[in-house]
């Protein structure tokens, strides 16, 4: 038997995890980001990394669509930032201080670190969809890192 989702999430809590934004743009040109839990590395060479997006989410029909994406990792002071991004707003970038990477995605400023990505592959993960992405593009910053862990905001001290 399968374990109940309840469950599943409160084990998963137990889990300290760095806090991302990942940021693409429609065909039409419509900026969408989106704060997951479920960003990691996949390989050194060639570079790439997963993301994993609900299906269910209002810009998942943009990560299809452009084929790139940026993973902005967010710093301590960034819990803010990440709360904006997982709700839902029309225009999300309004009052959001970023500039365009070079492969025309949002890179979100002051983040830890940030890395531009071309998709490589799909796969189905249930309720999400898992985008694995080659880094064609990542710039660092020294600070400390935003967590998140049983539920709540965490620093490193």
């Amino acid at each position: 038997m399968a374990v109940s989702s309840e469950e599943f999430r409160s084990a998963l809590a137990r889990f300290a995890s760095g806090v991302s934004v990942v940021t693409t743009r429609d065909a039409g040109g419509k900026l969408h980001g989106i704060t997951v839990s479920a960003f990691c590395s996949v390989s050194l060479s060639p570079p790439l990394v997963l993301i994993c997006i609900e299906n269910a989410a209002g810009s998942h029909y943009a990560f299809n669509e452009s084929g790139v994406f940026a993973v902005n990792i967010l710093t301590e002071d960034q819990a803010e930032l990440s709360e904006h991004f997982a709700l839902i707003h029309e225009e999300k970038f309004a009052g959001i201080d970023f500039s365009f990477g070079r492969l025309g995605v949002p890179l979100l400023s002051g983040c830890l670190a940030t890395l531009e990505c071309r998709i490589r592959n799909t796969a189905d993960g249930g309720d999400h969809t898992i985008f694995i992405g080659e880094v064609e593009s990542a710039a660092v910053a020294e600070n400390r890192p935003l967590v998140y862990f049983r539920g709540e905001y965490r620093k490193l001290k």
